[in-house]
């Protein structure tokens, strides 16, 4: 399902419009990262949890040359589903 999937989806079970449905989407979606750019959980009970992953510095090798190189430590966006979504998609 792409975006525009999703918001025409949104638009037709909440019989709003599409534009409507967009800027409902899009908020959600820069809700959710502005919650994560500061560590802290997002989560939406029934559906599941976003939360930030910390990597920590390692040491990685380059597999054309096989060279040691070093990998900064990083922060990955995680999800967690819930009971509920995991059950509703089994």
């Amino acid at each position: 399902m792409t975006k525009a999937e999703l918001i025409e989806k949104m638009a037709a079970d909440a019989d709003i419009t599409k534009a409507a449905a967009g800027k409902a989407l899009d908020s959600m979606t820069e809700g959710l990262g502005e919650a994560l750019k500061k560590d802290e959980k997002v989560t939406l009970i029934g559906f599941g949890t976003f939360s930030v992953s910390k990597r920590a510095a390692r040491k990685g090798r380059n597999p054309q040359t096989g060279e040691e190189i070093d990998i900064k430590a990083s922060k990955a966006p995680k999800f967690t589903p819930g009971k509920a979504f995991k059950e509703a998609i089994q």
